[in-house]
C-alpha cells in the first residue's frame, strides 16, 4: 500500500515539473499524514482523482539540484579558524659528558649488563665483563667477547692474549689504564656451555649474540666517545665497519664509525687489526699489527715507548 501510494505521488510530481522550470519551486514534501493537495496546479492530462494520503511514517523528499547549488553559492563561506603554528621538537645533539657524567654512566650500565639473560650466554657465563679503562680515553680497543680466564675475573682481556695486548699498548707508548678495552659480546662464548670449567672452551659470538650486546657496546662507545677504536680481529671489525668485507680487506685504513642504535657527540675514527690470540698462534702476523697500530700513532701523536 505504501509503495503504491508513493509511485503515485512521484508520478503526480513528474508531470507537474515537466511544465515548469525547477527553479521556481523549491519545497519538499512534509512527512505527515495529511493530504498532499494539488488542488492548484493545472494539469496538461485529463483530471484524475485525488493523490490519497500519503501513510504515516513515509517521507517524500524532492530535490533540486540546480537551487541548491545557487543557495550554496550565495551562502557566506564559512569562516576557518587559522591552522595552529607547528611547533618542533627538534632532536637536541649529543653532548660530550664530562668525567663524573661518564663515570656513573657506565657504572650503570655495567650493572645492567651483569643482569643481563637476553640471550642464553648469559645463563652459561661466570661473570658478565662489561670493559674497564680510562672513561676519558682518546682510544678504545674492541675485542670480540671474553674467554675462560676473563669469564673467572670479570674484566676484559686478562688471558694470555691479554698480556699481549698490554704489550702492544705499552709498545704505542701508553699504559692499559689510559686506554678502554671492551668486547663485542658481554658474555663467554663456550663451544661446550655444559662445561664451563674446560679450558679451550672458546669460540667466537654468533650474529645473535653479536646483535643482542650490541647496543651495549654502542651505548658504551658513545658515553665514551674516544678519538679513535682499535678493532682486535675480524669478527669486531665486521660487527663495526659497515663495509664488511674480511680482515685482510678492511686494514689499513680508517673508517667513520657510524653506529646502529645510539648517534656519537663527535667523529670517530675506526682501525681494523689482528687480534691478540691470533698473533699468538701466527708470530709472523706481529710486524703487520705493529704497523696497523703505527697509524692510530701518528694520529695521536704518539711516539711509542722510550728504549
Amino acid at each position: 500500500m505504501a509503495e503504491n501510494s508513493l509511485s503515485r505521488l512521484a508520478a503526480e510530481f513528474k508531470n507537474f515539473l515537466a511544465a515548469q522550470d525547477e527553479d521556481e519551486f523549491i519545497a519538499t514534501a512534509a512527512a505527515t499524514p495529511a493530504a498532499v493537495s494539488v488542488a492548484s496546479v493545472q494539469p496538461q492530462e485529463p483530471a484524475q482523482t485525488a493523490v490519497p494520503p500519503m501513510p504515516e511514517g513515509e517521507t517524500l523528499t524532492v530535490e533540486f539540484p540546480r537551487a541548491r547549488a545557487r543557495e550554496q553559492a550565495a551562502a557566506p563561506a564559512p569562516v576557518q579558524a587559522p591552522a595552529a603554528k607547528e611547533t618542533f621538537s627538534p632532536q637536541q645533539d649529543p653532548v660530550l659528558m664530562n668525567t663524573a657524567q661518564k663515570t656513573a654512566a657506565l657504572s650503570e650500565l655495567a650493572d645492567t649488563i651483569k643482569n643481563c639473560s637476553r640471550c642464553p650466554l648469559g645463563a652459561t657465563r661466570i661473570n658478565a665483563v662489561p670493559g674497564e679503562g680510562n672513561v676519558d680515553a682518546d682510544l678504545m680497543f674492541i675485542g670480540e667477547g671474553p674467554g675462560f680466564d676473563e669469564d673467572r675475573q670479570g674484566r676484559p682481556f686478562v688471558g694470555r692474549a691479554g698480556q699481549l695486548l698490554d704489550k702492544m699498548i705499552a709498545a704505542m707508548g701508553l699504559k692499559r689504564e689510559q686506554v678502554f678495552i671492551a668486547n663485542i659480546a658481554k658474555c663467554h662464548p663456550m663451544t661446550d656451555p655444559l662445561h664451563p670449567e674446560k679450558h679451550g672452551n672458546d669460540r667466537a659470538p654468533n650474529a645473535g649474540e653479536i646483535a643482542c650486546c650490541r647496543k651495549y657496546l654502542e651505548q658504551q662507545i658513545a658515553v665514551i666517545c674516544p678519538k679513535y677504536i682499535v678493532a682486535l680481529g675480524g669478527v669486531s671489525a665486521k660487527a663495526l665497519i659497515s663495509d664488511a668485507k674480511s680482515l685482510g680487506a678492511l686494514r689499513g685504513r680508517f673508517y667513520d664509525l657510524s653506529l646502529d642504535s645510539v648517534k656519537l657527540p663527535r667523529p670517530v675514527k675506526i682501525l681494523a687489526t689482528f687480534h691478540p690470540a691470533a698473533l699468538l698462534r701466527n708470530p709472523g702476523w706481529k710486524k703487520d699489527a705493529w704497523i696497523d697500530l703505527q697509524m692510530v700513532m701518528a694520529e695521536l701523536g704518539l711516539k711509542g715507548a722510550s728504549k
